[in-house]
């Protein structure tokens, strides 16, 4: 069974919205709340931890009726049972999309319950010293060499987390920079570091690069006998980590139906096991689970990503909004978007639908953004007086965890007054320094979560999970596909055959071939 394959802007749906866009088009709506003393709790929604406040958005019942009557005419329903059924989604690939069924704890496959009893074992043997290096030392950093998902996720995840680690250091090598990778081995012990190399392939260039870097490294003091005590592969391919040394025992299985920026809940996520604990990595993935399941069971009126993604396609099809910002009210999320960059851009960058043709509008968004309240004192002013509508999702936690309420209650007075600055502006005031005056009608999400806790850093992680994948499905397009990413790599392969032999006319574009001849030039 394949995707359903409707052209949205094809649908008795799509061309009421133009009509009601027009209509909406110029309204300002600063003064909304004061006709509708529902308003606040008409656009809410109240799940678990969770509080998404949506009501500072240029939307109407009559708006948010339309966007719902969309999801049903390109029948999103149908669309999330075959994704939570296995079918064959990623029909580009011929592949199920299935990284929820990582964290389906009612109906778990074997196989990944084996995974996760095996990740739970090592990590723990890792963080207790009974699993120790070459010179019977035990182990006190731990390095993820991967790139891509399999960097973003469990770096991210790990920093997001740092509040629960252990005693052990986390690094990351994800740049094929040496000069980055030089850095980072400055401090590490080879007698005392785990490498754990995430590659599905196993043939990834940056990683078996970077990889190969760090094993001469540790051979300068240790013996080829000694590799399969420090190096652990994440991979599909088994002879290729084998080959490298790695021993079969400590070799950690992927599999082709989870995309790898999809994985941190696979055993991609085995540094992160290693830096918070098994424990804490299961509640991480309960916590998805949970918002699995009121994805694929409330009603799209009631459930936030589908929500979150209509919105996302109110502001980007019909207001030509491109981009949309995340701030988060947390410095410990200082990675979540470089993470949701990867994740919503290589997912829905598409220019081709489902059905093979040429796509004349808009979809997957420009993601962006940074932490509050540091944004504030950066890029807020476009935001605010800019001449680009920027929707926004704010993010942000009642608790602090370190109990530090006096600063706490001081980003959190900035989390509310900026959505509020941003949809009040100057509305109301007589302005008369035209420098000073702020349109406002800027349209954010708040969503506000009781506590930074693994469960819930697991369901906000979903919830973006599947609002990318509503969007793909409204804009008629594969969203689990990347093969955007694979044209720069194959050119690249041409370069550094012309770099490594000194010879520029390797390379047929003109540029190109005066910049290598340039760079070589310079480089001797």
């Amino acid at each position: 069974m394949s995707l359903p394959k409707v052209n949205p802007t094809k649908t008795d749906t799509w061309k009421a919205l133009e009509k009601h866009f027009r209509e909406m088009e110029m309204l300002q709506m600063q003064d909304v709340f004061l006709k509708d003393s529902d308003r606040a709790d008409d656009f809410k929604i109240e799940w678990q931890d969770f509080y998404l406040d949506y009501s500072k958005n240029r939307i109407t019942d009559e708006t948010l009726l339309l966007l719902l009557k969309l999801a049903e005419e390109i029948n999103l329903k149908e669309a999330i049972v075959q994704q939570f059924s296995g079918e064959r989604i990623n029909e580009t690939e011929d592949r199920a999309v299935l990284h929820t069924a990582l964290r389906d704890f009612n109906n778990m496959k074997p196989e990944v319950w084996e995974t996760l009893q095996k990740m739970r074992h090592f990590s723990e043997e890792i963080t207790n010293g009974s699993n120790k290096g070459f010179t019977g030392k035990a182990i006190t950093d731990v390095v993820n060499i991967g790139i891509g998902g399999s960097h973003l996720g469990p770096e991210m995840v790990t920093e997001a987390l740092q509040f629960y680690r252990n005693h052990l250091r986390t690094h990351f090598i994800a740049n094929i920079d040496g000069d980055d990778v030089a850095e980072k081995l400055k401090s590490l012990n080879p007698e005392t570091t785990l490498f754990i190399i995430v590659s599905k392939s196993f043939t990834t260039q940056e990683t078996i690069a970077n990889a190969s870097v760090v094993k001469k490294w540790f051979l300068k003091n240790a013996s080829e006998a000694d590799i399969e005590k420090h190096f652990i592969a994440v991979s599909a391919n088994v002879e290729g980590a084998k080959e490298f040394g790695i021993s079969e025992e400590n070799i950690f299985p992927m599999k082709d139906w989870v995309g790898g920026r999809f994985s941190l809940w696979s055993s991609v996520g085995l540094s992160i096991c290693c830096s918070i604990g098994f424990n804490n990595f299961e509640e991480l993935l309960k916590g998805a689970f949970e918002m699995d399941k009121h994805f694929k069971n409330e009603d799209f009126n009631q459930n936030i990503p589908v929500v979150l993604a209509l919105l996302s396609v109110w502001y980007n099809n019909f207001f030509n909004a491109e981009s949309e910002a995340v701030v988060a009210y947390s410095q410990y999320l200082h990675k979540l978007v470089p993470y949701l960059q990867q994740a919503v851009m290589e997912s829905n960058g598409k220019s081709v639908d489902r059905n093979g043709n040429k796509i004349d509008y808009q979809t997957g968004t420009i993601v962006w953004g940074n932490v509050g309240s540091n944004s504030q004192h950066a890029y807020f002013q476009l935001l605010h007086q800019g001449t680009k509508l920027i929707p926004t999702d704010f993010i942000g936690f009642s608790e602090p965890l370190h109990g530090n309420s006096y600063n706490h209650n001081i980003l959190m007075a900035n989390f509310f007054a900026q959505t509020e600055a941003l949809w009040e502006g100057t509305h109301a005031e007589k302005v008369e320094n035209p420098f000073k005056f702020f349109e406002g009608n800027k349209p954010t999400n708040s969503i506000l979560i009781k506590k930074l806790t693994p469960r819930n850093l697991g369901s906000l992680i979903a919830i973006y999970e599947h609002k990318l994948f509503v969007q793909g499905i409204i804009w008629n397009i594969f969203s689990y596909d990347q093969w955007g990413v694979e044209l720069g790599k194959t050119v690249a392969k041409g370069t550094l055959t012309a770099i490594e032999k000194n010879n520029p006319s390797l390379v047929k574009n003109p540029s190109t071939r005066k910049l290598l001849a340039q760079f070589l030039k310079k480089s001797q």
